[in-house]
């Protein structure tokens, strides 16, 4: 069975696997790891308009 200690270690390596742009967020209390948050952001490339579309 995993301690508690690999298991958050595992959490966090698989956020990092599987965000492609965002971040990683560790809370620490006392020296304790007790909050992991990720956030992902999309990107999508920009469509512009040609100059027959503003005619």
């Amino acid at each position: 069975m995993k301690s508690t200690l690999e298991k958050k270690i595992n959490d966090i390596v698989s956020a990092l696997e599987n965000i492609e742009y965002g971040s990683v967020a560790i809370t620490v209390h006392d020296g304790e790891i007790t909050q992991i948050d990720y956030t992902e952001k999309k990107r999508y490339p920009l469509n512009k308009k040609s100059n027959k579309d503003n005619d």
